[in-house]
Formats: structure tokens, C-alpha cells, sequence
């Protein structure tokens, strides 16, 4: 081996060590947002997660959690996984800059100066990428996009090594191992076939001299596999296995998955035969393809972990997939819907018709049977389709965003309605295509660009205005235009950690990179070629192909690091830019050591200074210890109904993996409407007994009971009991007639009651002694909607199943659905309110009762916070500002405005201490969330503690209107309502002054807010 190559090697080793090191010190060491919880469960507790299950994620992380220490140590394990296949990729990325830069020198011998400027390529673009945003936020964490970016890499660098021996006697094993990559990297994530058009033409470059027709011949064929390997293989073995089951089951009478044993023995066979065949006919091609088909099957084949976890049903089990029908809806990802991609319907466009059917089997009596149908389509009036549709989504908060985006005014398009001739506004294709380019390229793709490359204002999730979510680069005159001036911005957000700058540096830097390796020689060409092609699949491509919606749950920039990696590789490239340039000045090897030095000063080096604090989530325990919380915040055997992920997966995480409070039964609303979500809760898990259900499996089967009309045709309330056993019915008579002819359940009124037992309700603890006297006789709610999901009446069921016997609460996101009907039959207990027959009206933001000896254990004695006040500990924008933090807050204060009312002064302001003792201003700065804490100082009789943070709050509020009103006029208009909202605030602190007799205070914030008004009228004059 050469010197040069010796060298290269051990660089390769020394950046997988930098990385490595770095995401180490970094690194989450707990579980973070819900895929993260739900990976750790799946990776320790052998459970089945959300489809298509990553199941060779899972066993990589299985075996990362056996050396833990204890069950607090396992989240950190499994979360190193994504460390170390992260700095793996660092390095693979490394080698592959190398040889691509290598390229760019055509000699066969390099000098010093070459092997330097070579070898620094590869340092400063593999560097670069180990210290960008997106890549750097998932290193550090439990997901599968650390996993998914080294298969990518590592298929990239294969087919390098390919190039290198193409001709050889076994060169061709490079491409075996490629495929078989890919299949396993199926059993990660699908991102990484994205990568083969760039492998086709590293194939083609090697193997054919160019041509355009070669070119478009070699992307074809590219498409090609990667459409049947994603299209052909992925669905279509599931779809065959059903097929084979079925008949073995219902047409022979064996065992369940009998069927799909028997395919799986026949591929097996004709693997053999196919490989004996080609090799006995020396059909060399042939036989590599039938091997790299065999090898990617052999990776595919983990998803076989999913059908044998299921079988064993364990407590999180995921659409249940035990065989071969509910796999292949599994693996379809099903449950989560569909959308156009190259045609279909526009946002407003009337459904007409239903077309084709959907069957449901299910395991019935040893046979699979149709349990319940479904349409297969939707069909629509065909004026208001077009091709390529990116408006399509009928949610209000999306039109709204597409008709904004779009800039949407439609040209008028009659339509027949039922019966009825309408005009509507059909979105035009060149509105349809300013969405796609401003939102969905621009918005969703080129922003995230631009935070890696360039800087990002914060990480806050953005939604399209001046103040979150943007990049900046740094660079004052050019940021202003965007993103407003900033030199009145409050110091608490001025030096928010998440900002960062770049000044533009890597993006330079990788387009000095991607001009030159264009403008060189025919390898450097080809060179192009291969990372455009990867640069725009593992990017543009997914953003046509995924035709999100609007307003995502959250930042999806994670999905596009191939696409990052890919520009990386152009970062290092610019080495040999800059040294060709300068080599004429400073010549030799003193010109590349200044060049690479240099380099990894501007790009990696500014790219880690500004990133480090912001990514750095050591000692971050917030997630996990809010979940503890909202279990500790239940009575002992409670029924916990939750929404959404977020919500609930970190509290799976805290039972399953650690072992806390696994009495309670955590039931999360988004699955309730599939059947086998329902099935399991009927099962006891742990120390947990079963949810009570009065209904049978078959009564409520997928496509069976999926929603139920409200129709009032009994003018009085009715026992919730006797509703539900009307609905369960399949009496004719208890269904309704649609226009349609379909008959479908529905509830005879939408007034309810359920009787209360005194006695039961006191002996069981749901009500206490002290509240004795406020237990009604009887719960009465209403539904005022018409229809009502699976969901939403299985929840009814439980509680009127239930009959005061267990603890039922609901999480706080639930307060703010329309999924829960008895909200004024609360009581709040800390993270979740009980149902409780006691009535509390709402009162502004007030729900439930407080019974505060309950609320003041959980708050003071049993809750824990995760280091949330460490100064040194980075909290995130949706644990430090969204719900989370303003939810404790108002917790502390709501027990604190109880304890005061009891006449408990001195318990209140200890209650307020601790929450300010948690949540400083210095580390979350106070605002109007915190208004309610200031009161109950003063109510308490601290008025010296009251009157320093109503200060500090006045302070905050001053600080962000004096920033709204130095705006120019088009930010400012931008933010008027939070401008509005600001002076609302300060002017309920001037009454709580007012009120309290507070007279020095009140003068102070009062002249401050004088002065402000005077501005504004100023400039409503001007």
C-alpha cells in the first residue's frame, strides 16, 4: 500500500473519531420526541413500533441496549447506535470526497502538495457535514435517519470502490454488496434507494464511453430498479405471501402464515434454481443480477421480526400484524393515507362518487374472513382535476395556506352538485405551480438548505412569517430584508442559542466546489454528474414525491440530509478550487497546508462554533421526566387518555423501558378508531388491568361501526349506557338510511347521563371525603357534532363501561379537541385532569376542580424536571415555549390561586417559589403565561417577591414592543396582533397594580406604556 494511501486511511479513522467524539459529548441521554421513545421501546422491550417498523433499526439497537447498566442507561445505548452510524457516515464520506478529488488530478503520481490538497478535501468537506444542523440533530438521537444516512454512504462509497476495480476478476462482489445494502437498508428506511441513479452512473461512466443517449439510457434503467425494488419487491412480496396464505388457509384448512411459509420456500427454490441456471450457462450478467436480486430479498427478509413480534403480542403492537393481511398493511403504511402525485384533485373539488371497494380480513374462527369494506376511491368531478396537483388537501388551515402561497384566485369552472348547477374557483395550473415552488421547494426544501449552508434565525417551527423558522446568514443588511432589524430585538432573544451564522461560508465554498468539478476535465464531469443526480433524488425528488401538506406537525428537514451530504462533498472540493487558484502565488506544499488550514477554519471550524451549543443535549432529562410526571399525575390502576404522539409516546417510553407506574393504562385518542388498538387495551400489560369495553371484537372490526350518526330523534337525555348497547346493535331498526341507500349506527340524542354512586365513587378515591358534598347524582353532557368517530364513542364506551370503578383521566392536549364531551366533569391533579362527578364550569382557561391536597403532592413532592433550569443545559424550542413549560407554569400557579382561596398563604408562596425556581427568567424568560404566579404573591402576602417579577414581566413586555415598534412598516404590520396582544398584557398588569395598591409600580409602567401609546399614535398621524 502507498504512503498516500496508508495516510488516507488513517484520516478516514481519525474523522470517524472527531465525529464520534463530538456526538458522544453531545449526545441525548434519554429519549427525546416520540419516533425516539418508540424506537427505544421497539429496540429493548421486543415490541412492534409504528409502520413499516425499520426492523433492522430495531435489532442494531436491541444489541446496543444489552450493555446498558440499568434501565436509566438504555435510552443513551441505543441512542449511541445513531452516534456511532453517524460518524461512520462522516468517515465513509471522507474516503468518497478523496476519491473524487483524487479524480480532479489526472497524473498518475501526485506531489506533495497534491496528496495535502487531496487529503484536505476530504478533512474539510466530511468535517463540514459532521457539524451541519439537520445531520448533527438526528446523530444524537434515536431515529432512523443516523442509520439511513450511513447505508447511503456506504452504498456511495461501494460503488467508488467498484470504479476503482471495474475490470477485475471479482470486482463485481462491490455491486452484490450494494444490493445487499439496499435490502437491508429497507428494513431502515426507503430514503437510501434514492441513491441508485447516482451508483447507475458511476456505472455507466466506468463501463461506456458518453453519449446523451447512454446517459439517458443509464438513468432510465436507474428508475427502473429503483421503481421495481420500491414498487415491485417491497409491496408485491407481502401482497403474494397474502395471496399464498389465503388459499392455504381457506381452501385447505391449515394454520395461519402456513401460506406464507410455503412462498418463502418457493422464492428459496427458485433463487437456487435461477443461480445453478445462469452459472451452468455462464450467463455472467444474469447471474449477478439473479445474486443481487437474491441478496436484497435476504436483507428485506427482517421484516420477517415484525410477524414473529406481533405473534407474541406484546403490549405495544402495532396494527397487530401477525399475518400476512395485516402485514401487508403494515408494510403499505395504510393507516396513513394516500395523496396525488401526478394527478388528481384540487383542494375544492366535490367528491362524486365512491369507486371500487377495500376489503378488511381478520383471523375469524381459523379462517381469514371480510370483516369490513370500505371504498377503495374517491372519485371526483374530473373540470376540477389537473396533473401534478399540489393543492388537494379540502382541511380549511391548508386552503388557507395554499390560497396565500399560491396567491390563488382561481378562474370560475360550472359544476353539476347534486342536482344543482355551481360555480367554483378552480386554482389555475400556474397558481398550482407558484405553491409548489414557492412553499413546497422554497419553504420546505431550500429554507433547510439554507439553515445547513448559510445560518437559521432560531428553532422555532416556522410558518411563513418574518420573526421564526428563517435562515440568516449573518451578515446584517441581507438578513434585515428578510427577517426585519434586529438591533432593537430583546437581549433574551438576541442571544438565543439557536442562532446561528454562517455568514455564508459553506455555501461558498460548495458552490466554488460544484463549479469547478463541472468545469473540469471529462472526469470531473462524470464526477458532476453523479453527485447532481444524488443532490437532487435525495432532495427536489422527495419533496414531488411526498407532496406534503401544510403546516407539518413539525420541521422535516431530517428527510433531506442525503441531499445535504451530497453538497458536502462540492465542500470539500472547493480545496482543490482554491488551491488551483492560489498555487501560483504560494507554491508547493506551503500553498495546500494554508489552503486546507484555511478551509477547515472557515467551513467546519464556524460551522461547529456556532452549532455546538445549540446541539449539545447532554443532561437533557425534560422529556422523560415530563412524561413521569403525567403518570405520577394518576391514581393508582388509572385509565389515561392521550393525544397525539408527542403526548404519548415518551409515556410508553417511561413504562415500558423503566419500568414507571406500568398500573396506568395510557390510551392514546389518534389509535382508538383501529380495532386492534382497542383489542390490545382489552388485555391486562403489566400491573395494569384491562380497559372495560362492553362491545364484542366483531362489533367494531376495521370498516365495522367506523363512526356513528348523532340524530335527535328521542327529544330527552339517555342513560350513556343504554346509547351504547342502542348503537352495538344489529337490529335494522336501530340503523339510519342515508340518501345513498347505505344504512349506518347512530345514537337517538345527543343528551347523556350516567347515574354516580356516592358510595363507590368515595371508596374507590375518585372523589375525597373533603368534596363529599359537591358529587352530583347524575353526569349530563351533551355532543354537538353530527357525527362522531370510532375514536370518540369507543371513549364514551370505556366510561360507561367503566362505572366508577378505575381512575379515568385525560392528558391537557385533550382540553383542546373536540374529542372529549364531559370537560365540565374535571378535576385537575397536576399534568392531567380525572373525571370526576363533580361539576366546574370553565372559567377562561380554568378547568376542572382542584382538590388541592392532591395537587400539592404531586407538585411539590413527586414531580421531577430534568435539569430544565441547568444553565447549561439547552432547552429546545417546544419544550422551553410551547406547551409544555406553559403548561407547569400554569399548573404552579392554578394550585397556588387554590391554596390562597383555602386561606394557605404561606404553602401558596412556596408553590410560586419553586416554580420560579424552575423556570427562571434568566434561563425561560417570563412572559404573560407567567401573569397568573405574579397574582398569587401578591394574594399570598409576598408583595416584595410579586412586584419584582411583575417588574420583570413589564420589562420582558416592554422590551418585545419597543422591538415590534422598530420595525419598518411591513414587518410591523406583520405582527400588529402580537403588538395588540403585548399592550393587553402590560394593561392587566397595570390593573393587578392598580389593585393591589402597588402605587410606585403602577406609575412606573404606566408612564413606560404612555410613552409607548404616544409612538403609536404618532405614527398613525404620520
Amino acid at each position: 500500500m502507498s504512503q498516500f494511501n496508508k495516510i488516507n486511511n488513517i484520516l478516514g479513522w481519525v474523522v470517524f473519531l472527531a465525529a464520534s467524539t463530538t456526538y458522544l459529548l453531545t449526545l441525548e441521554p434519554t429519549a427525546s420526541w416520540w419516533d425516539c421513545s418508540e424506537f427505544i421501546i421497539s429496540a429493548f422491550k421486543l415490541e412492534v413500533g409504528h409502520p413499516p417498523g425499520a426492523p433492522f433499526h430495531i435489532i442494531l439497537g436491541r444489541f446496543f441496549s444489552l450493555f446498558a447498566a440499568d434501565t436509566s442507561q438504555v435510552a443513551f445505548m441505543v441512542n449511541l447506535l445513531s452516534a456511532l452510524a453517524s460518524a461512520g457516515t462522516v468517515m465513509l464520506l471522507y474516503w468518497s470526497i478523496v476519491h473524487l478529488s483524487r479524480k480532479l488530478f489526472p497524473k498518475e503520481e501526485l506531489t506533495k502538495a497534491e496528496q495535502i490538497v487531496v487529503l484536505g478535501s476530504g478533512l474539510v468537506g466530511s468535517l463540514a457535514f459532521t457539524f451541519t444542523d439537520s445531520f448533527w440533530f438526528s446523530a444524537v438521537e434515536g431515529e432512523v435517519y443516523a442509520l439511513s444516512s450511513f447505508f447511503t454512504a456506504a452504498v456511495f462509497w461501494a460503488i467508488l470502490k467498484w470504479e476503482n476495480e471495474a475490470g477485475q476478476k471479482y470486482a463485481n462482489r462491490w455491486l452484490i454488496f450494494i444490493a445487499y445494502l439496499l435490502g437491508l437498508s429497507t428494513g431502515v428506511h426507503l430514503l437510501n434507494l434514492l441513491a441508485i441513479p447516482a451508483i447507475g452512473l458511476v456505472y455507466y461512466f466506468k463501463k461506456y464511453e458518453f453519449s446523451w443517449k447512454g446517459f439517458a439510457s443509464a438513468l432510465l434503467v436507474s428508475g427502473l430498479i429503483l421503481g421495481s425494488i420500491q414498487y415491485v419487491i417491497i409491496p408485491g412480496l407481502p401482497k403474494m405471501a397474502f395471496i399464498f396464505d389465503l388459499f392455504f388457509v381457506n381452501s385447505l384448512g391449515l394454520p395461519f402464515n402456513t401460506g406464507v411459509l410455503a412462498f418463502i420456500a418457493l422464492l428459496v427454490a427458485g433463487s437456487v434454481w435461477a443461480v445453478r441456471y445462469t452459472r451452468k450457462r455462464n450467463l455472467a450478467i444474469w447471474n449477478t443480477v439473479v445474486t443481487a436480486i437474491i441478496v436484497i430479498l435476504i436483507g428485506y427478509s427482517t421484516f420477517a421480526l415484525i410477524l414473529i413480534r406481533a405473534a407474541a403480542n406484546p403490549p405495544m403492537n402495532q396494527n397487530h400484524p401477525d399475518n400476512a393481511f395485516a402485514l401487508r398493511r403494515y408494510l403499505n403504511r395504510e393507516q396513513y393515507g394516500d395523496r396525488p402525485l401526478f394527478y388528481g384533485p384540487y383542494y375544492n373539488a366535490p367528491a362524486i362518487a365512491n369507486s371500487g371497494e377495500k376489503k378488511y380480513y381478520n383471523k375469524v374462527n381459523g379462517r381469514y374472513e371480510v370483516t369490513g369494506t370500505s371504498a377503495a376511491k374517491t372519485v371526483y368531478d374530473s373540470k376540477m382535476e389537473k396533473i401534478f396537483p399540489r393543492m388537494y388537501s379540502s382541511d380549511p388551515r391548508h386552503v388557507s395556506v395554499y390560497e396565500s402561497w399560491g396567491n390563488v384566485k382561481g378562474k370560475p369552472v360550472r359544476i353539476r352538485e347534486e342536482g344543482e348547477v355551481k360555480t367554483l374557483m378552480k386554482p389555475t395550473f400556474t397558481e398550482n405551480l407558484r405553491f409548489f415552488f414557492s412553499y413546497q421547494v422554497g419553504y420546505m426544501y431550500f429554507r433547510y438548505f439554507m439553515w445547513n449552508f448559510v445560518g437559521r434565525q432560531n428553532d422555532a417551527q416556522g410558518y411563513g412569517d418574518f420573526m421564526n423558522g428563517n435562515w440568516i446568514s449573518g451578515i446584517q443588511f441581507l438578513d434585515e430584508l428578510r427577517t426585519g432589524p434586529r438591533d432593537k430585538l430583546p437581549e433574551f432573544m438576541k442571544n438565543e442559542p439557536s442562532r446561528n451564522t454562517y455568514f455564508f461560508l459553506p455555501l461558498l465554498f460548495g458552490l466554488i466546489g460544484l463549479f469547478y468539478q463541472y468545469n473540469h476535465s471529462r472526469k470531473g464531469k462524470e464526477g458532476f454528474a453523479v453527485i447532481m443526480a444524488l443532490f437532487i433524488l435525495t432532495g427536489i425528488a422527495i419533496i414531488i414525491y411526498l407532496n406534503q401538506t401544510p403546516l407539518q406537525p413539525r420541521e422535516r428537514d431530517y428527510g433531506y440530509v442525503g441531499s445535504f451530504y451530497a453538497f458536502a462533498i462540492w465542500i470539500g472540493l472547493a480545496v482543490p478550487a482554491l488551491y488551483s487558484s492560489i498555487r501560483k502565488i504560494v507554491k508547493g506544499v506551503p500553498g495546500a497546508v494554508l489552503v486546507t488550514l484555511l478551509s477547515l477554519a472557515l467551513v467546519p471550524g464556524v460551522l461547529a462554533s456556532q452549532n455546538w451549543d445549540d446541539h449539545n443535549r447532554s443532561n437533557r432529562y425534560m422529556t422523560r421526566d415530563y412524561a413521569i410526571n403525567y403518570l405520577e399525575s394518576c391514581a393508582p390502576n388509572a385509565i389515561l387518555f392521550t393525544y397525539g404522539d408527542n403526548d404519548t409516546f415518551p409515556l410508553w417510553y417511561a413504562q415500558e423501558v423503566e419500568g414507571v407506574r406500568t398500573d396506568v393504562k395510557v390510551v392514546n385518542l389518534s389509535y382508538l378508531s383501529m380495532d386492534w388498538y382497542i383489542n390490545q387495551h382489552r388485555k391486562a400489560t403489566y400491573e395494569a388491568a384491562p380497559v372495560p369495553f362492553s362491545f364484542k371484537e366483531e362489533q367494531y372490526y376495521l370498516g365495522v361501526r367506523d363512526g356513528a350518526f348523532i340524530q335527535n330523534r328521542i327529544n330527552r337525555a339517555i342513560d350513556l349506557r343504554d346509547a351504547m348497547q342502542f348503537m352495538g346493535s344489529d337490529d335494522e331498526r336501530t340503523k339510519a338510511e342515508t340518501m345513498s341507500g347505505h344504512k349506518l349506527d347512530y345514537f337517538p340524542s345527543n343528551e347523556f347521563y350516567l347515574p354516580v354512586n356516592k358510595q363507590k365513587v368515595l371508596e374507590t378515591g375518585t372523589v375525597q371525603p373533603e368534596d363529599e358534598n359537591l358529587i352530583a347524582d347524575t353526569i349530563r353532557f351533551s355532543i354537538n357534532k353530527r357525527y362522531v368517530t370510532k375514536g370518540e364513542w369507543a371513549v364514551l364506551n370505556i366510561i360507561a363501561a367503566n362505572d366508577w370503578e378505575r381512575p379515568v383521566y385525560i392528558d391537557h392536549s385533550l382540553l383542546y379537541t373536540n374529542n372529549i364531551f364531559f370537560k365540565d366533569w374535571l378535576q385537575f391533579e397536576g399534568l392531567a385532569y380525572r373525571f370526576v362527578p363533580i361539576k366546574t364550569e370553565s372559567q377562561a382557561i380554568n378547568k376542572g376542580h382542584v382538590n388541592t391536597q392532591i395537587l400539592y403532592e404531586n407538585v411539590m413532592n413527586k414531580f421531577v424536571w430534568g435539569n430544565v433550569n441547568a444553565p447549561d443545559v439547552f432547552l429546545d424550542d417546544y419544550n422551553k415555549k410551547a406547551i409544555r413549560i406553559i403548561q407547569a407554569r400554569y399548573m404552579f400557579s392554578r394550585l397556588a390561586e387554590a391554596l390562597v382561596t383555602e386561606g394557605k398563604k404561606q404553602k401558596a408562596e412556596e408553590v410560586i417559589d419553586k416554580m420560579f425556581e424552575l423556570f427562571p427568567n434568566e434561563k425561560l424568560p417570563l412572559s404573560y403565561d407567567s401573569f397568573p404566579a405574579v397574582e398569587q404573591y401578591l394574594r399570598a402576602g409576598a408583595t416584595q417577591k410579586g412586584i419584582e417579577k411583575a417588574r420583570q414581566l413589564a420589562e420582558n413586555g416592554f422590551a418585545m414592543l419597543n422591538y415590534y415598534l422598530s420595525l419598518p412598516e411591513r414587518f410591523a404590520r406583520a405582527v400588529q396582533e402580537e403588538q395588540e396582544r403585548e399592550i393587553g398584557n402590560i394593561q392587566n398588569l397595570l390593573i393587578l397594580t392598580r389593585h393591589y395598591q402597588l402605587t410606585e409600580l403602577n406609575k412606573e409602567i404606566d408612564d413606560k406604556l404612555k410613552t409607548i401609546i404616544d409612538r403609536l399614535s404618532n405614527e398613525l398621524d404620520s
